[in-house]
C-alpha cells in the first residue's frame, strides 16, 4: 500500500492529511483557538472523587476540571504489549491464529491507556498479584467496596491527557504517565518493560528489552514501539537522552509549583504526526511551509536519517491540497448527505451520546430487490468506514442499512466492514448486524471530530445549526487571495464581511488582514455589511469597480 503523509501550514491552521494508495485516509487540524491538548502532562489537585461512578474529578488548571477515570490509576494490561512474563517463543504462534472484532489501538500516546501496567507502592503484594491476573478489571459500585483507590480530595497528582474536551464534557486524564519518543514510550512511575506485539520477533524483543535496560532509570519503565525494530544502540541512546532530559524538566516544574497548571507540552501537530507515524511504509512527507520543513528535517536527521530523502518540500504555484486531490475529499467531511456512486447516500447525523448513519437507495434497474440491496449497502459501508476514519467519530456509531433477508450477504457485510476499519488506529469493536438491519460500532474517542473543531454555535440559532467557523472562513479567504495573486497584477482590494468577522479579522496589533496585506501584498479596505452571511465574504476590485469574488474562487 502506497501511503503519503501531506502537510499543509497557513497564517492560521496546520492540516495534515494521510493517504492510501492515492485516496484520503485520514485528516488532521490544528487552529490556534482549539489548542490541542493530547499528551500533555498537568500538575494537578484532586477535587471530587466519585465513587458512584468510579471516578474523580481534578483541577488542572482550566475552567472545566479534568476526568480521572479508576481504571486509569489502577493497574491495567492490555493485549498489544507483551511483558516480560508473557514473552516465551508460544506467544508468536498465539499472534497468527489470534482472531477478534477489537481492532489494535496505534503507538501513540493515548495507546498507553489500555497498555500499561502500573505497579502501584500502597497495593500489598498479594493484592498486584490478584490484578495481574485479572487482564480486564471491573469496577463495581460504591456499595461492594471491592475495590480501593489511593485517592483523596485536596491531593496532589501528576496526570497526563488522553482524550481532548467534547460536548460540555471536559478531558480525560490518567495517572499513567507515558512520555513518547520516536523508538519507546518512557514510563517515569511503572517498572514495566512492555514490546509491541507488532514486533512479532521473539529474538528481536529479546534484544530490544537488553538495550533498553542499559538506559532505563532505577524505578521507571517503557514500552517498545513498533519503529525500534531493527534500531542499534546508538539510535536508541539518543532517543533515550531526549525523553529523560524530559523528565528531569518537569520534575524542576513540579517542585516549583504551588498551584495547579502545565508542566508538558507534547509537540505541535505536524511534528507529533511525523513522530509517531512516519515509518518505512510510508513513502514520503510533502510539505508546503519552508520553516516547518527545516525543523522537520532536522528532527529525522537526528532520529531517522535513512528516512532524511523521504521529506520533500513542496513549492508548486498550485495549492498542495488541490494538487494531490485533499480538498475534494475534504468537502465530503463537512456535509450531512454523501452521495454514493450508485446513486444512493448516506445521511450522517451527530448527537453528543452517538452518531447515526442512514443508508438511503438511490434509482436501480435491478429486478432483485435483494441484490440491489447488497450492492448499495456495501458501497455505502466503505464509503461509512471512509468517514468514520476522517471524521474522526468517537463513542457510539449506530448504522442503519437496507434490509436484506440472506444470511450469507449479512454476513458478508459485516466481514467486510471489520476489513475496512482493521487499518483505523483507534480501537474500535464492531458488531454483527442486529434484526432490525442496524450496525452497531463503538469507536475510542481521543479528538474532537471534524464537525466540532471546524464548525461552532450559530449565534443567530443559538445552536441549533452549524455553520463554518472563523477560522476556516479566514483560510478560505487567504486561498482567494492566493488565486486572485497568481494571475492579477491589481493591488487595491475591498473585503465586505459580517460585522462580526469585520471585527475578529481586524483586531489586534497584528491584525489577521495585515497579515494577508502584507503577505500576498496586496492593500484591503474592510467592509461591514449586515447582508453579507456570516460564512460568507465579497472581494471588490477598486479598479474595475465590480465584484470579482467569483473570478478568483477555487
Amino acid at each position: 500500500m502506497k501511503k503519503e503523509i501531506i502537510i499543509h501550514s497557513a497564517i492560521n491552521e496546520v492540516r495534515v492529511a494521510i493517504t492510501e494508495d492515492g485516496d484520503l485516509a485520514e485528516y488532521f487540524i490544528e487552529l490556534p483557538n482549539k489548542e490541542r491538548y493530547i499528551g500533555s502532562i498537568y500538575y494537578g489537585r484532586v477535587n471530587k472523587i466519585l465513587p458512584g461512578i468510579n471516578a474523580a474529578f481534578i483541577d488542572i488548571g482550566m475552567s472545566q476540571d479534568a476526568f480521572l477515570h479508576f481504571s486509569d490509576v489502577d493497574d491495567n494490561l492490555d493485549n498489544n504489549v507483551i511483558t516480560e512474563e508473557d514473552d516465551d517463543e508460544s506467544l508468536d504462534v498465539e499472534l497468527e491464529n489470534s482472531e477478534s472484532i477489537t481492532i489494535d489501538e496505534p503507538e501513540i500516546i493515548t495507546e498507553n491507556e489500555e497498555e500499561i501496567q502500573e505497579n502501584d507502592k500502597a497495593i500489598p503484594t498479594k493484592q498486584k498479584n490478584d490484578f495481574k491476573k485479572k487482564k480486564n478489571p471491573k469496577f463495581t459500585k460504591r456499595k461492594t467496596g471491592d475495590i480501593s483507590k489511593n485517592l483523596k480530595e485536596g491531593q496532589w497528582i501528576l496526570v497526563q491527557i488522553v482524550r481532548e474536551a467534547y460536548a460540555n464534557k471536559g478531558v480525560k486524564v490518567t495517572s499513567k504517565i507515558a512520555i513518547p519518543g520516536r523508538y519507546v514510550v518512557f514510563l517515569p512511575k511503572d517498572e514495566l518493560i512492555g514490546v509491541s506485539r507488532k514486533i512479532a520477533s521473539y529474538q528481536e524483543r529479546k534484544r530490544l528489552r537488553s538495550l533498553t535496560r542499559k538506559f532505563l532509570p532505577k524505578g521507571a519503565g517503557c514500552i517498545i514501539r513498533t519503529a525500534s525494530r531493527g534500531k542499534n544502540e546508538e539510535e536508541l541512546k539518543k532517543d533515550w537522552q531526549e525523553l529523560l532530559e524530559i523528565w528531569n524538566e518537569i520534575e524542576t516544574k513540579i517542585k516549583s509549583s504551588s498551584r495547579p497548571g502545565n508542566v508538558y507540552m507534547d509537540m505541535q501537530l505536524a511534528n507529533s504526526i511525523v513522530r509517531d507515524l512516519f515509518t518505512p511504509n510510508v513513502e514520503r512527507v510533502i510539505l508546503d511551509s519552508k520553516k516547518l520543513y527545516k525543523e522537520l528535517n532536522n528532527y529525522i536527521k537526528r532520529v531517522s536519517p535513512h528516512l532524511e530523502n523521504r521529506v520533500e518540500l513542496y513549492s508548486d504555484k498550485e495549492p498542495i491540497f488541490e494538487a494531490f486531490g485533499v480538498d475534494k475529499e475534504l468537502s465530503k467531511t463537512y456535509k450531512r448527505r454523501v452521495n454514493l456512486h450508485n446513486g444512493g447516500d448516506i445521511m450522517i447525523e451527530h448527537t453528543e451520546a452517538m452518531t447515526v448513519i442512514d443508508v438511503n437507495s438511490g434509482k436501480s434497474t435491478e429486478k432483485d430487490q435483494e441484490r440491489n440491496a447488497f450492492r448499495t449497502n456495501m458501497e455505502a459501508m466503505r464509503e461509512a468506514a471512509k468517514q468514520i476514519r476522517l471524521r474522526d467519530l468517537g463513542g457510539m456509531i449506530i448504522i442503519d442499512f437496507i434490509d436484506m433477508n440472506d444470511e450469507g450477504n449479512r454476513k458478508k457485510l459485516f466481514l467486510e466492514m471489520k476489513k475496512e476499519l482493521s487499518r483505523d488506529r483507534a480501537k474500535t469493536v464492531i458488531y454483527p448486524l442486529s434484526q432490525l438491519g442496524l450496525m452497531q460500532i463503538t469507536r475510542q474517542r481521543i479528538n474532537q471530530n471534524i464537525v466540532e473543531k471546524l464548525t461552532e454555535s450559530c449565534p443567530t440559532c443559538k445552536g441549533s445549526g452549524r455553520i463554518t467557523s472563523k477560522t476556516v472562513l479566514i483560510n478560505e479567504i487567504d486561498r482567494w487571495l492566493k488565486n486572485f495573486r497568481r494571475s492579477s497584477s491589481e493591488f487595491r482590494l475591498i473585503l465586505n464581511v459580517h460585522p462580526s468577522i469585520a471585527n475578529f479579522i481586524t483586531e489586534g496589533t497584528i491584525s489577521v488582514i495585515s497579515k494577508l496585506m502584507i503577505k500576498y501584498f496586496a492593500r484591503i479596505k474592510v467592509q461591514q455589511s449586515d447582508s453579507v452571511g456570516i460564512d460568507q465574504f465579497r472581494f471588490y476590485s477598486v479598479r474595475q469597480q465590480k465584484d470579482i469574488t467569483t473570478e478568483y474562487t477555487a
